[in-house]
């Protein structure tokens, strides 16, 4: 805090020296992240490269090329009431920040948020999960030498370190986890009326209709869904399928998953694991609350559960009211798309929602009556890679967004300025009011 009040962070050519920094030490630090990736949740190289590393050097290399622009004064036109006068809205940065990341994505998570920070001209604290702990240490280690502790520190520890950094006064906290944390961690701000944006969670729905390709769809819903071992807060929570062709997709996922992962899942160099024996243990649980049409298989000494594929779920058990956040995918029918679409909205909004269909009107109802922080048309999870849309939730999955330009503004005051010449200077705004004064306020006011 003392660093960025001297105004160090405040030229473009110090944020943009930042983000260099941190592009290079990506690269410098490549191998060590994934093999700590590797490490903590068995994540195969290709996938850890392009979901945590290769996806945050874009957004690094994309706050490069835009950040002098995103930080310039924007002229806006006056009201006529401010004649004569120029206005202007100046982005500046916040302050003080703290980042606090999960372990799913735990490289991604707590760098993708930082090239905002500093992107935006703060100073960061960063904590990163302790249920990775091989991320944590290569990051740590990557923080101290690469920036000025005075610029970006890391933090490690325990959920009571977490409790303890929230419970200080910050210029924002961008947190990401769960919704149960969120709400603990924006109870927390709020006692410092600290600003939050929350990215959280919650059962991501995805409906597909019979006017499809259902090969295809198997396939991209397959790959969403069993990407770090089901561990994705935007993966498919549940499949809401058409009855006409709910065989058809159950038998296209089935050979999706073998195409993908081979046999035995758990031979294949691309499939992860759960993170610890807890969450093992409660995603396990589920198994028993529908009929396992694939997979099922579990080794608790490797803490695998195989991708798995469940109907006849009840929709009032733990299965289909939590956030599985893990390999098993519930494939509902419905009749209707009016009956998938209430089973939607009587549930809390999602962080992602899908709908796969060939069918204009049908993707165009789907997403003008139900809600959700982000979707995808016949596609799922891709709409999270980009740096050019905004990303974030709604009601109990988050709030505030990021990404590109978003995660600028996510750490930046958009500051309101009017400036005026000492020159000219209206009469009828001064006292006492007269008649025409009065009639000169209308009619500008109108």
């Amino acid at each position: 805090r003392e660093f960025f009040a001297t105004h160090a962070t405040r030229p473009v050519a110090f944020r943009i020296e930042q983000l260099k920094r941190l592009r290079e030490a990506m690269k410098k630090h490549e191998r060590r992240l994934l093999d700590a990736l590797h490490a903590d949740l068995h994540k195969g190289e290709t996938e850890a490269y392009f979901s945590e590393i290769g996806i945050t050097q874009s957004e690094c290399s994309h706050a490069l090329a835009h950040v002098g622009r995103w930080a310039k004064p924007q002229r806006i036109r006056p009201a006529l009431v401010q004649l004569p006068s120029s206005c202007w809205v100046y982005p500046e940065p916040l302050g003080t920040t703290l980042i606090i990341a999960p372990w799913n994505y735990s490289v991604q998570l707590v760098l993708a948020p930082l090239v905002g920070a500093l992107a935006a001209g703060n100073t960061a604290v960063l904590k990163p999960s302790e249920f990775t702990p091989h991320v944590s240490a290569v990051l740590a280690e990557l923080v101290r030498e690469s920036f000025d502790p005075r610029v970006v520190a890391l933090v490690e520890g325990d959920a009571t370190v977490s409790q303890q950094l929230a419970a200080l006064s910050w210029d924002l906290i961008f947190f990401t986890g769960s919704t149960r944390v969120g709400t603990a961690i924006a109870q927390s701000a709020a006692a410092n009326l600290t600003p939050t944006v929350l990215e959280l969670g919650g059962k991501s729905p995805c409906i597909v209709d019979a006017d499809v390709n259902v090969e295809i769809t198997a396939n991209r819903i397959a790959w969403g869904k069993w990407v770090n071992c089901g561990q994705t807060c935007v993966a498919p929570d549940y499949v809401l399928v058409d009855k006409k062709i709910k065989q058809a997709l159950l038998g296209d996922l089935t050979k999706a998953v073998r195409r993908f992962y081979g046999d035995d899942a758990q031979q294949s160099k691309d499939y992860g694991r759960m993170v610890n024996a807890q969450h093992f243990a409660r995603v396990q649980s589920y198994l028993q609350q529908g009929r396992v049409v694939h997979g099922g298989q579990v080794d608790e000494a490797e803490r695998f559960i195989a991708p798995t594929l469940m109907t006849d779920v009840d929709p009032n058990s733990p299965l289909m009211q939590d956030e599985i956040f893990g390999p098993l995918l519930p494939v509902i029918e419905y009749e209707t798309l009016d009956e998938a679409i209430r089973f939607v909205n009587a549930r809390p909004k999602p962080l992602s929602l899908y709908v796969f269909s060939n069918n204009k009107q049908v993707q165009d109802r789907v997403l003008s009556e139900t809600h959700s922080g982000n979707a995808g048309v016949n596609e799922v999870t891709a709409q999270f890679g980009s740096p050019f849309m905004p990303f974030g939730g709604v009601g109990a999955s988050g709030m505030g967004s990021y990404h590109g330009r978003a995660s600028f503004d996510a750490f930046s005051q958009r500051r309101s300025v009017l400036k005026k010449s000492l020159g000219l200077d209206p009469w009828f705004r001064w006292l006492p009011y007269s008649k025409v004064a009065d009639r000169m306020f209308r009619w500008l006011l109108k």
